[in-house]
């Protein structure tokens, strides 16, 4: 029995989030969350590569600041550790475009690659050699000596194989060994690859955010007859807010005024508009489509959805699967195992041979390709663009290793109240079986009903309502605990209710015919039985096609309820559930999830109720229907904010492609790296293949990892 925590830091200790601006690597984010996970003033620490977030658990926060900028900074010098809300506040402030973000990168790499050229093309005319050499070395300056300056730095704080010294050492060994133009031309592809492999993780970045991120900067404020802007942080719980067709709801409240139909697929997936009027409840980050809703607001903005789900991504970000945390420890063994090959390579061969040129050369190559940063970013990019991908469509998966498990699963169990049925009970059928007719079958029963609070005596009111049927209140009620009512009216007794209540009044039952599919509530005037009306909890709208589709995934279905058998059959029936147990006590779910476990493989449980957290907890990945407890939404792994069935289906559909993105990630970037590898070896490679295995490669699975976004699920 597991259940997966939302992230790895430990409860009851105070947690302090920052964020690390110029973050650019993969493998240092690794590094650094290692020092500080050794401080002994730290109790645990996470960063999240994809967010450049960093949150530290400890009850000595004052005082950490200094020392997260020492280790940061000693491992990626330009690191600045900003606190969150800080460099959220810095963020609005500095918009900017794509040019002036990456100015001095672009004028830089565009100087180099003119000298370069300049360069190939006097050594082609045969210029003096002192001429075409002098504007190589220029070339390199501009484009290589930052670099070099970065790996320098390193050095002196103990820090020897990144990705700065590599390329530093292979360069400048070029020179020595008089290959100019190499020497330049890898340094160029190198600057080159970083530049577009930075582009694109952080456009991978803005992607998944900007999707999850819905939260408002302002809110137009009612006071009485004006309405002014105010920043959505101040907005306080009771204060009355506009919003005109168009605007997204920026605060979760209720509808105190106006009339509308509002979009909620933004929050829920959902695509159908919802109808709002005064008194319902709205949630942050839909939006509204038609009319002017004047909102009460019922939570400030930290507490409401659109925060909710951006502080679920993020955290979910932070929660690292079991192939991340593999990839950063063999990342850390492979490089020192690289660089030894690499010393070797150019020792050993060079005293058999003589010939230092070229195994030095190759020698370099290796320690180019030895750069990790392709394998440390491959994973949790894949699994970031999972997450994103799930919130788009209203799934909330808590963390990296839900997906991770949720993509094993062989079967999914299923809750039947309000999570493959709506929750709430419904006329179906009316069956009378004398004189009178289905509407006067069903007037009586409402009339008799029409103090009841029981949600089948509500069932039966509403169906009297749509019908617009007239209602009469009879002269004297008498409810029977467990059995019905005996109601009087002027023209007679109607009795209504379950067979019990007829068998005590001696009422003759020979034409009731039991039916299965639902709560029967039989009818009888002045003792003489009438007919009878079935009530059932309505079946969601996707029930049938979802659970069809988990059939064709090769999953089996199984639902554990608390209901009568009776109707737990005839819903497992209608849907095509494979195995029912009904009539369960919260720990006979368990015993029988184990039992299912089992008998066919890793099981998701998907359900709503309070009864059902111990069960969430207990599954391979628990999920939770967000209509549901929220005792079930706190112990499930994932959320699924439509309550549809068939988001059971998408979100295994994401987890699936999310592992597979990611292992073709680790494959595609070990496999480069070892062929261009065996190439170099055998004097096939060149440093300029080199540097693709490591920047191109971590370019295209970062590429690869945004397909997930926008793959059809």
């Amino acid at each position: 029995m597991e259940h997966h925590k939302t992230h790895d830091l430990p409860a009851g200790v105070a947690q302090k989030a920052y964020i690390l601006e110029n973050l650019g690597c993969a493998n240092c984010a690794a590094k650094m969350e290692r020092k500080i996970n050794a401080l002994p003033e730290v109790e645990a620490a996470v960063i999240t590569f994809a967010t450049k977030k960093l949150v530290v658990a400890s009850d000595r926060q004052e005082q950490l600041l200094p020392m997260l900028q020492k280790i940061c900074g000693s491992i990626e010098s330009e690191v600045i550790v900003v606190p969150h809300k800080a460099a959220e506040k810095k963020e609005k402030q500095e918009k900017k475009g794509f040019y002036a973000a990456n100015r001095s990168d672009i004028l830089g790499i565009g100087f180099g690659a003119a000298l370069f050229a300049a360069g190939i093309v006097m050594k082609n005319i045969e210029a003096a050699v002192y001429a075409h050499q002098t504007v190589f070395v220029l070339a390199y300056l501009i484009l290589g000596l930052e670099i070099v300056w970065k790996a320098f730095k390193n050095l002196k704080n103990g820090r020897v194989f990144d990705e700065n010294f590599l390329m530093s050492v292979a360069t400048i060994a070029a020179f020595a060994i008089g290959d100019f133009a190499e020497a330049v031309g890898v340094m160029l592809f190198y600057r080159v690859g970083e530049f577009f492999e930075d582009a694109a993780v952080e456009r991978s970045r803005s992607q998944i955010m900007e999707a999850v991120d819905l939260r408002p900067e302002v809110v137009n404020l009612v006071e009485g007859e004006d309405v002014r802007e105010l920043p959505a942080g101040e907005a306080k719980a009771g204060d009355v807010i506009m919003i005109r067709p168009g605007d997204r709801i920026p605060l979760d409240g209720t509808v105190t005024d106006g009339e509308s139909r509002i979009d909620t697929s933004p929050v829920t997936g959902e695509p159908v508009p919802v109808r709002v009027c005064p008194g319902m409840e709205v949630i942050s980050g839909c939006v509204n489509e038609q009319g002017v809703l004047k909102v009460r607001v019922s939570k400030p903005l930290s507490e409401s959805m659109v925060t909710r789900i951006l502080d679920s991504v993020e955290n979910a970000a932070a929660s690292k699967p079991k192939i991340d945390r593999f990839i950063t420890r063999f990342a850390r063994t492979y490089t020192p195992v690289v660089v030894g090959a690499a010393v070797f390579t150019a020792v050993v061969p060079s005293v058999i041979s003589g010939n230092w040129n070229h195994w030095i050369y190759t020698a370099i190559t290796f320690l180019v390709i030895s750069c990790p940063c392709a394998l440390v970013l491959s994973v949790p990019l894949a699994f970031f663009s999972g997450i994103g991908a799930g919130s788009k469509k209203g799934i909330l998966f808590k963390g990296g290793l839900a997906i991770e498990a949720l993509k094993d699963i062989k079967t999914v169990v299923m809750d039947k109240t309000g999570t493959v049925t709506k929750g709430n009970f419904a006329v179906e059928r009316i069956v009378p079986v004398c004189r009178l007719t289905e509407k006067q079958i069903l007037t009586m029963a409402a009339d008799c009903e029409l103090d009841s609070t029981h949600p089948i005596g509500h069932s039966i009111l509403e169906e009297a309502k749509k019908r617009s049927l007239e209602l009469v209140r009879p002269k004297e009620v008498q409810e029977i605990s467990g059995k019905g009512i005996k109601a009087v009216f002027p023209e007679g007794t109607v009795l209504c209710g379950n067979r019990a209540l007829m068998e005590a009044e001696s009422v003759d039952l020979k034409h009731f015919c039991e039916d299965g599919g639902g709560t029967e509530v039989l009818v009888a005037v002045d003792g003489e039985f009438a007919g009878y009306l079935i009530i059932s909890d309505m079946l969601k709208e996707d029930a049938v096609q979802a659970v069809n589709h988990m059939k064709r995934e090769g999953l089996f279905t199984a639902m554990l309820t608390g209901d009568a058998s009776q109707n737990a059959y005839a819903v497992a029936d209608r849907i095509g559930i494979d195995e029912v147990h009904a009539q369960l006590m919260p720990q006979e779910k368990l015993s029988h999830l184990q039992d299912i476990r089992r008998n066919h493989g890793a099981v998701m449980f998907v359900g709503d109720g309070i009864n059902d957290a111990p069960v969430l907890a207990g599954a391979d990945v628990g999920a939770a229907m967000g209509s549901g407890a929220d005792a079930a939404i706190e112990a499930a792994d994932v959320v699924f904010m439509t309550s549809s069935v068939q988001a059971i289906v998408d979100a295994v559909s994401i987890a699936k492609s999310t592992g597979r993105v990611a292992m073709q990630n680790v494959v595609f970037a070990l496999g480069i790296k070892l062929l261009v590898m065996v190439l170099g070896f055998a004097g096939f490679a060149n440093m300029w293949m080199a540097v693709f295995a490591d920047t191109g490669v971590a370019m295209l699975c970062v590429l690869n990892s945004i397909r997930i976004l926008y793959k059809k699920h």
